[in-house]
């Protein structure tokens, strides 16, 4: 029989053994902590209106679309497209809505911003006004809110304007008021004579408030295209952490599907956010975004290349084209390896 090998206290061998094991089990706790602040990784996403397309972010998160591959999404609400691209600028948002008019205003001033997808490429706006103003000759002399100035109120704003041939600034006074909520709130007081409201968002006003709608994006002969409700970063982060954005997309592209599947389901989650909306609302602005969110989000090319025309009639200087502002690359991976049609249940 051969002989057992025995370690006593203190004994070169079993020294040996237990700074092994002690390394052994060091190493595991330092992978182990590794990974699991890799899957813990906090981001801060933002989107820029209550209610409608907006509401995808938050989908996104309520139905553990972004946790499920490894983000812990804090999501917040930013009054404005122009509020919102300094928020990502800053580093303090690391993806967020920001529409076309904030990406383009963004790089006029050096911004870095890029939108890696769009999931609306038109506006869906109407002209709140009083029941006494019923042309374009009665608006004259007064006023209309938007949220702010570079926002994306304010582009509907002066398409709706150049429309009913009226000049913002000298036949009409636009007004920065804030979000949807505070701009029919200064409409109820009479503080403006009308107001950039997002589809169904009148139903807000209450029954015993007068008024009409002057104009709609669907009244516009030509409706321009136009980069609305996009995910944006900076150039900087996506070079660094183009996985995180990716994850970001494809959980944005199941929110997308899950909105327009799941009709009660999409309704509960925007009345969460959007407690003062009422089921008028809900149901109105629920039919208006369906029809208008996109399968593959693609961003409109021609509308993002509008908007740099429009910018250089005022700054002739901005040299950016559509491919600076424009990374399409993760959509189009996502829908070349099949994702997009296996989310939407398509083989």
């Amino acid at each position: 029989m051969g002989s057992r090998k025995s370690f006593k206290f203190g004994s070169p061998g079993r020294d040996k053994m237990l700074k092994t094991w002690a390394r052994f089990s060091f190493f595991v706790i330092v992978c182990v902590f590794a990974v699991n602040a890799q899957a813990q990784e906090k981001l801060t996403f933002s989107y820029a209106a209550l209610g409608g397309p907006n509401s995808i972010w938050n989908i996104a998160k309520d139905l553990g679309f972004y946790k499920k591959r490894g983000i812990d999404a804090e999501v917040v609400y930013i009054v404005s497209t122009t509020l919102g691209a300094a928020a990502v600028l800053s580093g303090h948002i690391q993806v967020g809505m920001v529409a076309g008019s904030g990406v383009v205003n963004s790089a006029a001033g050096g911004g870095d911003l890029v939108t890696v997808a769009c999931f609306v490429n038109v506006l869906d706006y109407e002209l709140v006004v009083q029941t006494s103003i019923k042309s374009a000759e009665d608006l004259k002399g007064k006023s209309i809110g938007i949220s702010r100035f570079g926002s994306v109120t304010d582009v509907a704003a002066r398409a709706f304007l150049a429309e009913l041939k009226l000049r913002p600034g000298e036949d009409v006074t636009v007004r920065q008021v804030g979000g949807a909520a505070e701009r029919a709130a200064a409409f109820t007081r009479g503080a403006v004579a009308g107001f950039l409201s997002s589809t169904g968002s009148i139903y807000l006003l209450g029954e015993n408030l007068p008024h009409r709608v002057l104009i709609r994006t669907a009244d516009l002969k030509n409706p321009p295209p136009f980069p609305w409700i996009c995910a944006v970063t900076t150039k900087n982060y996506l070079a660094k952490n183009r996985e995180n954005v990716k994850k970001i997309v494809m959980a944005l592209i199941e929110a997308t599907h899950y909105f327009k599947s799941n009709k009660e389901g999409a309704k509960k989650i925007v009345g969460k956010y959007f407690p003062t909306a009422n089921a008028a609302y809900l149901e109105d602005n629920y039919s208006a975004t369906v029809r208008i969110l996109e399968r593959v989000p693609y961003v409109t090319r021609p509308g993002m290349e509008n908007l740099i025309k429009e910018a250089r009639k005022t700054n002739p200087g901005i040299k950016v084209t559509v491919n600076d502002l424009v990374d399409d690359t993760i959509v189009r991976e996502l829908e070349r390896d099949g994702f997009i049609d296996q989310t939407y249940g398509k083989k």
